[in-house]
């Protein structure tokens, strides 16, 4: 491990020493697919801090799609309604730091750096515990969430909305006793981690779900939630289904917001939410299901604050459209289920003339699966890749397109893609860039360089802003 030159560590000595543990969201394969993995590790170094992660209140939120859209509406309301709450997701667009947030604030760069100056001896005892024969090594991701608890409970927060970084049973937010488990939708995903059948990645995400909580459940394929029905009366959980014992109907919606309306457990809610997509409604109602939980505990949770909670959500890079004239669209879809929804929401949602995909997928992701989803757009495909180490090769990308007739551009680099569409396209035209939320955050830092304030809305459009500031 690295030694901090000078008497006082900056952000950017913090954020480079984290990253040397090992770290496998750049690289694919997971420890705890060998046997014997477990998380002891994690709880021993929590009981020498004096178990931060007990501090507050938790909900804990699982699933393969929309979970970090559903632990950002239920955080927001929690904060909303006056609650101190710390928000924990993962992966993140642009910076570290947005992995941990206090009330919508951002652990600060003085704070982050701090923080992990006073954890470094308690990280390097247990790697230095593995080095003599202990079976596991603290990874980034461990480091990570051990800094955002000790942060949360630094802060004081009443509550803590963890969303689980990959799978469940044994990801490092699993430590946790939560007063809700939350699990989105299942698909298939990480499957040479986490299983091959939905049964079996259902099992890891349901690990998260302790003896007496409650759960609330996002509605499922397959059998999926009768799984889940299982396991909740095996642990004597109390189970709540998104879609049987709480409904929900679309009202309107436009460009900028959608209403709709939930019928709850508790009331009927008339709900506004600044984010598109149908499933983004989906998401709405399986949050407003989990604070309705959070209520009828004895918390101060009101329908007031719902509807003003979810009203104020920010959640970018997901259905977020950067232009109308040409349309822009950014969606992180990565799987074939979200990509299928995706498409279905395009198609609902837009008139275009012509439609541009710009498209980069990990390696470890179904790319045929993937591929196969969008091909029912019918479009010009510009395939690339992002600068994560795990960005499947273009030219692998252009080769599955072909096995359906489609023959891509092939760039190296999300903003060589999208100059060169942006040339191309008419205002009736509609660019969608996808497949990874490393893709998407790129995507955003290209728009950014052209300093335009407001993402959501580029007035006059990207095409005016290159004309304006490339000629």
């Amino acid at each position: 491990m690295m030694e901090f030159k000078g008497d006082k560590v900056d952000c950017n000595q913090a954020e480079e020493y984290i990253r040397r543990f090992i770290d496998y969201e750049r690289f694919p394969g997971i420890p705890y697919a060998s046997r014997g993995y477990e998380l002891t590790h994690v709880e021993e170094l929590l009981r020498c801090l004096s178990d931060p992660h007990l501090a507050g209140k938790t909900v804990h939120v699982a699933g393969t799609k929309g979970k970090g859209s559903t632990a950002a509406m239920i955080a927001q309301t929690l904060s909303t309604s006056g609650h101190k709450t710390g928000l924990y997701t993962s992966p993140h667009l642009h910076n570290l730091r947005e992995r941990i947030r206090v009330d919508g604030n951002l652990i600060s760069p003085s704070e982050f750096a701090a923080l992990v100056t006073e954890l470094k001896p308690y990280f390097e005892a247990v790697n230095a515990s593995y080095e003599q024969g202990a079976k596991q090594p603290l990874t980034f991701f461990e480091a990570l969430t051990v800094l955002a608890f000790v942060y949360f409970r630094k802060e004081e927060t009443d509550f803590q909305v963890l969303e689980v970084g990959l799978g469940g049973r044994l990801d490092a937010t699993n430590v946790a006793k939560p007063e809700v488990c939350v699990i989105t939708p299942i698909s298939l995903d990480h499957t040479q981690i986490l299983g091959n059948s939905l049964g079996k990645i259902a099992y890891e995400k349901a690990g998260i779900i302790k003896h007496g909580c409650w759960v609330v459940l996002s509605p499922q394929p397959g059998g999926i939630a009768s799984i889940i029905e299982d396991i909740c009366r095996q642990r004597g959980a109390s189970l709540v289904q998104v879609g049987r014992d709480v409904t929900w109907r679309r009202v309107s919606g436009d460009f900028q917001k959608q209403s709709f309306v939930v019928q709850g457990r508790m009331g009927t809610h008339h709900l506004t939410i600044p984010l598109l997509g149908d499933y983004q409604v989906e998401n709405a109602a399986t949050a407003v299901t989990t604070l309705e939980v959070l209520a009828s505990l004895g918390l101060a949770i009101s329908a007031e604050d719902i509807a003003r909670g979810l009203s104020r959500v920010e959640w970018p890079g997901r259905f977020q459209i950067l232009s109308h004239k040409p349309i822009v669209l950014v969606d992180s879809a990565h799987n074939n289920a979200s990509m299928m929804r995706l498409v279905e929401n395009i198609k609902a949602y837009f008139n275009y003339d012509k439609i541009f995909v710009i498209i980069g997928i990990s390696c470890d992701k179904d790319i045929p699966g993937i591929v196969k989803e969008l091909k029912f757009l019918s479009p010009q495909v510009i395939v690339t890749r992002s600068s994560h180490p795990r960005a499947a090769s273009p030219l692998a990308l252009a080769a599955e397109f072909a096995k359906w007739g489609i023959n891509p551009r092939v760039t190296e680099a999300v903003a060589q893609a999208l100059s060169q569409t942006l040339s191309m396209v008419e205002e009736r035209d509609l660019i969608c860039v996808t497949g990874s939320l490393f893709v998407v955050a790129e995507a955003l830092d290209y728009a950014a360089e052209f300093q335009i304030s407001k993402p959501k809305s580029l007035g006059g459009g990207v095409k005016g802003f290159l004309r304006q500031h490339i000629g």
